[in-house]
């Protein structure tokens, strides 16, 4: 009798823990099913915006040909409304930019638009400034942007060394209303787009403007806190963009900006 107790008893024990061990497979399926749920609710809202943003372009520069994919490497939707909507509002006349792509289509369509202006865009990777160049030519916008080659070079700052575009590539003595930093990319070296701060931000106009793309990430957070020592004479901001866009301001009361130049 005693055996056969203690045999229901310990078959009660197996049944409770099989119990508790589905309960517990159960709950983690379940929490599991939650957190899928809201990463597809979170992509489909993400996905949302950079369409709605996509449809924003397509409008505000009244295009009679389609851009470039912009998926992977390239500039986010969001990311191109904010430098197009700040291009038609505040109609800079000289735009440069690190980096070339569907940026430089946009932003020349913008230099069309407001009627003259031009947009110099740094290219390291001569595949990249070719296609940049066969974009321009396919949209009628050769006039108003020009792709310049500058490899990648050693560049001195303070002691420290670092790539950056090739010196001499800009016309001498540019001012620039508006800097678009896309490049170069990060896996040219470590905190890769610093130098645009020292090589650069010295040519801003009196109005002149900044616009950081992939600012969420930590090596470009790194970089706008060392500006922000550097430069504490800019104003910085952010806006919302999927990949992070930061801000940077010439105040509006006026100032200079100490720095070099490409």
């Amino acid at each position: 009798m005693i055996m056969m107790m203690t045999a229901i008893l310990f078959l009660l024990l197996m049944l409770l823990g099989v119990a508790l061990y589905l309960a517990h497979k159960v709950r983690r399926v379940h929490l599991m099913m939650y957190d899928l749920g809201n990463n597809i609710v979170q992509e489909n809202a993400g996905l949302y915006r950079q369409i709605e943003a996509l449809r924003g372009l397509e409008l505000e520069l009244d295009l009679k040909k389609s851009l470039p994919a912009l998926r992977g490497w390239a500039a986010s939707p969001d990311f191109l409304l904010e430098i197009v909507r700040h291009a038609l509002d505040e109609k800079p006349r000289t735009v440069v930019e690190c980096s070339s792509g569907t940026s430089t289509l946009v932003l020349a369509r913008c230099m069309q638009l407001n009627g003259g202006g031009k947009v110099y865009s740094l290219e390291h990777d001569p595949a990249y400034a070719r296609q940049t160049r066969e974009n321009l030519v396919r949209m009628g916008l050769s006039d108003y942007a020009e792709v310049l080659d500058a490899p990648l070079r050693p560049l001195e700052l303070d002691g420290a060394r670092w790539s950056w575009y090739q010196h001499g590539v800009l016309p001498a003595g540019l001012p620039i209303d508006l800097l678009v930093i896309d490049g170069p990319p990060m896996n040219t070296g470590s905190l890769a787009r610093y130098p645009a701060g020292p090589a650069l931000f010295g040519q801003l106009s009196a109005s002149g403007a900044v616009f950081l793309d992939d600012a969420a990430r930590a090596e470009e957070t790194a970089i706008l806190a060392r500006w922000k020592l550097e430069f504490p004479q800019l104003e910085q901001g952010s806006r919302y963009c999927e990949k992070g866009c930061a801000v940077l301001r010439v105040p509006r009361q006026g100032g200079s900006v100490h720095g070099g130049s490409v």
